[in-house]
């Protein structure tokens, strides 16, 4: 409420069509998705758990997107976790047995986190977490991992390229493994992300908590790049779920 009035007062437009006022206008809010599918890249990296999306990172979710990291328009972290909380429902009620879910982002690199001025992805991973506990789940957003250093921006990277960089580069904090053992002992892992491109960042994520001992179950994200995440077919059978795209 206050980073739309803020935005409002200071003659802010809405990230997704340009009209003046709310930073996310009624009619773009009104547009977003509600409901996630599952989203596997190709090709798939060896051994990744299945991973959600909520929508296709084009158009106005990727303005959305672009806008909380790149514009610092905070007032996005909203709608964004909103996003983020129902692709990480979807995979919280098809992989997670009964119990407690961590909500684990990606990190980010410390120099992007200091230039930016936040962390978007932690901020909106935390706020799906509330949205989670709101709906009845268990739910505790933790930051539990950090990138060593040496690994550079992923954009322009192709595959390969990110696989390559992003192998062995993540590790979970000694600190973040007991807090998190302290207030949850039993407790499922989803790992989370603002867009899902190739799958090295969240499969890196992955095997850097499964390391450690933590049952990663699925991957949640808000958006999936567009050949990711295609068009469901046309006229699903009533009440039956249709297969995960790949």
């Amino acid at each position: 409420m206050l980073d739309a009035a803020a935005d409002l007062l200071l003659g802010g437009r809405c990230a997704g069509c340009e009209r003046p006022g709310r930073v996310l206008c009624r009619d773009c809010a009104a547009a977003l998705p509600d409901s996630a599918r599952p989203a596997w890249p190709t090709p798939v990296p060896a051994g990744l758990v299945e991973p959600w999306a909520a929508a296709a990172y084009d158009g106005l979710v990727r303005s959305l997107v672009l806008g909380l990291k790149e514009r610092r328009l905070l007032g996005l972290r909203r709608p964004l976790a909103d996003l983020l909380a129902t692709a990480a429902s979807a995979a919280v009620g098809s992989a997670v047995p009964a119990g407690s879910v961590a909500l684990v982002p990606v990190p980010s690199r410390t120099a992007t986190v200091r230039e930016r001025g936040h962390d978007p992805t932690y901020a909106v991973t935390a706020g799906a977490a509330a949205r989670l506990r709101a709906a009845g789940v268990d739910a505790v957003a933790v930051r539990m991992l950090r990138t060593r250093p040496g690994v550079v921006d992923q954009a322009g990277l192709d595959a390969v390229a990110r696989s390559a960089n992003l192998t062995g580069s993540m590790a979970c904090t000694d600190a973040s493994l007991r807090r998190l053992a302290r207030r949850r002992p039993r407790v499922s892992v989803v790992v989370c992300d603002d867009v899902l491109t190739t799958g090295s960042t969240a499969r890196e994520a992955q095997r850097a908590l499964e390391a450690v001992g933590l049952h990663v179950a699925a991957v949640a994200a808000v958006a999936a790049t567009r050949r990711r995440f295609p068009a469901p077919r046309q006229g699903p059978s009533p009440g039956r779920a249709e297969a995960p795209y790949r």
